[in-house]
């Protein structure tokens, strides 16, 4: 179990490199694409009186850490009128997600969050989803900050991540899975398992679900809430769910 040289500032790039596969490897991971319709129908159902909808159309939402698409079309199929910016810091998993038929009211942007407002990209959104994502920040709390100034008054935020450091079975399921059937296919499918190592040390070290809320709340989100998933990640991954005070 030697460490691996992957951390949040080469997170991309170890995408970069597993994004052919990526979809492959997810699409064997029991309730992954449910989880993720989950925390998106747990977003737009906590909608804000105070935070009407940028657009005429629709609700303005952000996809962070989008990936290959999966919490994109999460978003979309919980939100099917709105408008989705997705965006991803890796560049061949933001092409793998453009190779995908979307609707003209999806963009892809390939940035990390920290430079986004390079891009053009600006608030304010009636919403975000952040899949996978805070856990690989390198400043979490500069992240979160960020988050909530991306947001309209009011708009809500749901965090969808991974945390098991609360819970002694929590960790133990997630070794056993790690290291029984991440780890193992991950290096069969890709002849690599770095990424699928650096997954595993990831979520051992990351915040408990207490410590993140906590988090949340100290980046300014009002109304954090936490809400756990079904089957094997009960206690593994978590709706993390706040909103920007109106």
């Amino acid at each position: 179990m030697s460490r691996d040289p992957i951390g949040p500032a080469t997170v991309p790039g170890a995408f970069d490199d597993h994004a052919a596969s990526y979809d492959r490897l997810v699409g064997r991971n029991p309730g992954y694409h449910e989880h993720l319709r989950l925390s998106a129908r747990r977003l737009t159902r906590w909608s804000a009186p105070e935070a009407p909808p940028r657009s005429a159309t629709g609700p303005r939402l952000l996809d962070l850490g989008c990936g290959t698409g999966a919490s994109t079309a999460a978003l979309l199929a919980a939100a099917p009128e709105a408008e989705i910016v997705a965006v991803d810091g890796s560049a061949e998993m933001i092409a793998e997600a453009r190779r995908k038929d979307w609707p003209e009211r999806v963009t892809f942007v390939h940035s990390r969050l920290e430079d986004l407002p390079a891009t053009g990209i600006t608030g304010p959104f009636d919403g975000i989803l952040a899949a996978y994502l805070v856990r690989n920040l390198t400043d979490r709390d500069a992240g979160l900050r960020a988050m909530r100034d991306l947001l309209a008054p009011g708009a809500p935020i749901a965090v969808h991540e991974y945390s098991v450091r609360d819970s002694l079975r929590a960790r133990a399921i997630w070794t056993a899975v790690s290291w029984g059937i991440i780890i193992p296919l991950g290096r069969r499918v890709t002849g690599r398992a770095d990424l699928y190592r650096y997954l595993w040390r990831s979520v051992l070290d990351f915040d408990g679900a207490g410590r993140l809320a906590a988090r949340m709340r100290a980046a300014g989100f009002a109304d954090v809430r936490v809400e756990p998933m079904t089957g094997w990640q009960r206690d593994v991954v978590h709706t993390f769910l706040g909103r920007r005070p109106a």
